[in-house]
């Protein structure tokens, strides 16, 4: 593991002309395989909710430029291959947020990649992750994110070259890389072991920087965490277990280093792992700490 230059959080998805060009100019808007989920009896509480935040990195993305406003304003750049896009605003905002959307409208988000009127959103936004979310976690967060305050201010129009401006061929990548879904554990395993591979291939989504993408963008899970080689600017490093233990790491020196940005060797973590201690893993549990390491250091076979 090493430190990485400043990139937001989400800003690591390097989509290929080829993924717009290729792979589903005439796919509709909306997803042809809605996610069924059952969300009654369920009741939401902010504290989780905001803790939620903290593990998908919610506020490591979203909050505003000058960190001067709420954590949820948005406008952020992310800079990849196919331009500059700005974070929205997500605060309660009728017209400048999501004060208009349904609790429905902000699940399907999560777990489709759908806006409320059903165009695909770019991956960018790391909804192959999120769609892991449980229920639960989802109801929690949306009572988080609506508890805040509005704040007006609409993200900057994304900047992007010509052909990754196609939003609709999104559904062709979508429908090649995208596997929509909740997180299934491994019966096999520990409860601490599945919770850490939830962490990892949900909420805290390291895959999106610490796995290899072909030229369409599409994550290559044969080679899982071995390294974000097609990253602009920097490469995610490899966090195989392999890696890891051969750099000399320890589970425990993995939960220290998400706790306090320092690293096995003495060094602090720079840029955008910098960033995503200060608003997310320092705030984690004891407890999710070490099932995310006790995850990185028996990881499955790779697909």
């Amino acid at each position: 593991m090493i430190a990485l230059p400043r990139m937001p959080a989400c800003g690591r998805l390097p989509l290929a002309l080829a993924a717009f060009l290729a792979v589903g100019l005439a796919a509709s808007q909306e997803s042809g395989d809605s996610q069924k989920r059952d969300y009654s009896g369920l009741s939401g509480d902010s504290g989780r909710g905001f803790y939620v935040a903290r593990l998908a990195g919610c506020i490591t993305c979203h909050r505003a430029p000058d960190e001067g406003g709420s954590v949820f304003s948005g406008g952020l750049p992310i800079e990849s291959r196919a331009g500059t896009y700005f974070v929205p605003n997500i605060t309660p905002h009728p017209e400048d947020g999501i004060g208009g959307w349904t609790f429905e409208d902000f699940a399907r988000s999560l777990t489709e990649g759908l806006d409320p009127q059903g165009n695909h959103y770019f991956p960018v936004y790391p909804y192959p992750f999120y769609t892991r979310l449980s229920s639960q976690d989802i109801v929690d967060l949306w009572v988080a994110v609506q508890s805040t305050p509005a704040v007006a201010g609409r993200a900057p129009k994304h900047k992007l070259k010509l052909f990754y401006r196609m939003r609709g061929a999104v559904g062709g990548w979508k429908g090649r890389f995208f596997d929509p879904g909740e997180f299934e554990p491994d019966t096999s395993r520990s409860e601490q072991w599945n919770r850490g591979r939830y962490l990892a291939e949900g909420p805290a989504h390291c895959g999106a920087c610490h796995t290899p993408r072909g030229s369409m963008g599409g994550r290559d899970l044969s080679r899982r965490y071995q390294g974000g080689v097609e990253k602009v600017g920097a490469n995610g490093p490899d966090i195989t277990t392999e890696t890891l233990v051969a750099d000399g790491w320890t589970e425990g020196d993995l939960s220290w280093s998400l706790r306090s940005g320092i690293m096995a060797n003495g060094d602090a973590y720079g840029g955008e792992m910098a960033e995503i201690v200060h608003h997310g893993t320092r705030y984690w549990s004891n407890e999710d700490l070490a099932a995310i390491a006790a995850y990185f250091f028996d990881q499955p076979a790779n697909e």
